[in-house]
């Protein structure tokens, strides 16, 4: 499955009293759905989910899914410290039509972490799961650093597409890249190389009883029904489910970062895409580095990339959730409070917030 652009890991919206609000989650996923972001992170690290019951979460994971426009790639944080209640959320988050789940490191008993617990963990997780998983390493939230090489053996199962990381080593990233070329699998994107999952063909199909069949164009030019034709293929490694033209595209390992301050970077040395906090809060700008990034255009890349850098240190690096919150209200999204234990900012916090946030596009 192709991972490439910027996916907002999106913040639970809690009443005053600590509830969770879910309109505006609703209301906050309608107005990412129509941003060029590329999909959606539910049940991140900057969604709370760690402070969030389990009813909680599956009730966040089913909204939200409900609320995403179809064409936006859909990934659900469904990591737990154990493999089986990792599988449980991981299966409940199927159910609702999510595409990908992102499973973060055990990190509870880090000295019984050695590569052969984190190993079994994943290869379990991976094996039993009806979603394709995607690695979160985050160190600085867990205390637990996943070590290159077990990624590196993690990325040969089948199942295990892609890693969030999120420990801000260029260096790991550019390790990483290098490590898994070897890992070669076929993606099905649409013709302009978008991706395209299974619950997006879905519609296409008739549902999931519809048939949902790829069938060439040669193939499909003598099976359409009367009174319409088949649409015009752009080349011979077009196929059509139903209505849609899609082809396939070689992917290999994805590797993804989460530090908006590195994009750029992180690009040069092989990143496909990010899961940026700092995009639930200006997802545009943080686009528009991809953007002019994949057009060539260094310099623009760059001057995109220090407006960001601007503002990611203090707003994100050391205000943490409240002030990603803050600046979401400044920006047309509803952020609100955090949960205790993280408190409110001080009226010259958000000041502050105010000042970095002026230039940057929602």
């Amino acid at each position: 499955m192709l991972l490439s652009g910027i996916f907002p890991p999106i913040t639970t919206p809690f009443y005053p009293d600590g509830s969770v609000y879910y309109k505006k989650i609703e209301a906050n996923v309608e107005r990412y759905s129509k941003t060029p972001v590329a999909g959606i992170v539910v049940l991140g690290s900057t969604g709370e989910a760690i402070l969030l019951s389990d009813d909680e979460r599956r009730a966040v994971l089913k909204c939200a899914m409900e609320a995403a426009a179809p064409h936006k790639v859909m990934i659900a944080g469904t990591g737990v410290e154990s493999a089986v209640e990792t599988l449980r959320l991981t299966e409940y988050a199927a159910e609702v039509g999510y595409d990908l789940a992102m499973v973060r490191t055990p990190h509870y008993y880090k000295k019984q972490m050695h590569p052969a617990n984190i190993l079994a963990f994943y290869r379990t997780v991976a094996d039993r799961s009806g979603l394709p998983v995607v690695i979160y390493n985050f160190p600085q939230a867990t205390g637990y650093d996943i070590p290159a090489e077990v990624v590196i053996e993690l990325a040969q199962h089948p199942n295990i597409v892609a890693i969030k990381e999120s420990s801000g080593s260029l260096d790991k990233v550019e390790k990483l890249v290098a490590r898994t070329r070897s890992v070669k699998r076929a993606a099905t994107v649409t013709e302009a190389f978008d991706a395209v999952t299974p619950r997006m063909l879905k519609p296409a199909t008739g549902g999931s009883n519809g048939g949902g069949e790829l069938v060439s164009i040669a193939a499909a030019a003598g099976s359409w029904s009367t009174g319409g034709q088949p649409p015009k293929p752009s080349s011979a490694s077009v196929s059509v489910v139903g209505g849609v033209k899609t082809r396939q595209k070689e992917v290999g390992f994805q590797v993804m970062v989460g530090a908006a301050h590195q994009l750029q970077a992180s690009l040069d040395r092989g990143a496909v895409g990010a899961i940026l906090a700092f995009a639930d809060c200006a997802p545009t700008a943080c686009y528009e580095i991809y953007a002019a990034w994949k057009d060539g255009d260094t310099g623009l890349a760059r001057e995109k990339q220090e407006r960001v850098t601007q503002a990611v240190p203090r707003v994100l690096g050391e205000l943490g959730i409240p002030g990603v919150k803050h600046a979401m209200d400044l920006n047309g999204y509803y952020g609100g409070p955090a949960r205790l234990p993280l408190l409110p900012l001080t009226g010259a916090e958000k000041n502050e917030i105010e000042r970095l946030m002026a230039a940057l596009k929602s």
